[in-house]
C-alpha cells in the first residue's frame, strides 16, 4: 500500500515535519497545516481500521485534542507521530465504546481518500481502490494483528512508538505486525490462483 502512489513515505517527512511541529507550538498556524498534512493521511488509515466509516469524525475529535495539548508535547518527529497516534487510538476506542452502547446499522465503507489532490484521475481511482481494499484485507485480521500492521505500515511507526500507542512490549508488536503481514500474503497468494 502506498507504492506507486507517488507519496513519500511517513520517514522521508521527519525533518519537515519535526520543524512545522516545532513552529506549530509557537503559534504559527500554516505550521499546524503543514504538520496536519504530513501525518493526517496515515492516521486517517489507522482510523480507517479501526472504526471504518466513521474515521473522519473520529479523527477530528483527534486533531481537536492534538491542537489544543500541542504546546505540551516533547519530541522528535517520530514522537509526535507516535503521540498523535495515541491520541487518536483513545478517541477511537472511545468511539467504540459509545457505538457499543448504542447500535446502528453500518453503511458502506466510504472511499479511502484522505485528501484530493491534482493529478491523474485514474491513478487517483485506483489508489482508492488499491487502498480500500488494503484496508479490508487488514480489517480481516485479528485485531492485534490489525492494529499493529495499520501502526506500522498505514501510519509508518517504528516498533518501539507503535508499542508505546498499544501500551504492548515492542517484541510483541513487531510479532503482531510480522504475523499479520504474512497471512495477509498467504491470502494475496491464494487469490492470485
Amino acid at each position: 500500500m502506498g507504492e506507486g502512489t507517488g507519496k513519500a513515505p511517513p520517514a522521508a517527512h521527519g525533518p519537515d515535519l519535526a520543524a512545522a511541529v516545532e513552529r506549530a507550538q509557537r503559534g504559527d498556524e500554516e505550521a499546524f497545516a503543514e504538520a496536519y498534512r504530513i501525518v493526517h493521511p496515515g492516521l486517517l488509515g489507522y482510523l480507517r481500521g479501526m472504526v471504518g466509516e466513521d474515521a473522519e469524525d473520529v479523527a477530528s475529535e483527534a486533531w481537536l485534542e492534538i491542537a489544543r495539548d500541542l504546546g505540551r508535547f516533547r519530541g522528535d518527529a517520530a514522537g509526535f507521530r507516535g503521540w498523535t497516534a495515541t491520541i487518536a487510538r483513545h478517541r477511537a476506542l472511545d468511539h467504540l465504546r459509545r457505538a457499543r452502547s448504542r447500535p446502528r446499522t453500518s453503511a458502506l465503507e466510504q472511499d479511502a481518500r484522505e485528501l484530493p489532490a491534482p493529478g491523474d484521475v485514474a491513478v487517483e481511482a485506483l489508489d482508492a481502490l488499491s487502498t480500500e481494499r488494503a484496508l479490508a484485507l487488514i480489517a480481516g485480521l485479528p485485531p492485534d494483528q490489525a492494529e499493529a500492521v495499520l501502526l506500522r505500515v498505514v501510519v509508518g511507526l517504528d516498533g518501539v512508538t507503535s508499542a508505546r500507542v498499544l501500551g504492548k512490549r515492542p517484541g510483541a508488536v513487531r510479532s503482531a505486525a510480522h504475523r499479520g503481514l504474512k497471512r495477509l500474503a498467504r491470502q494475496l497468494k491464494g487469490r492470485g490462483r
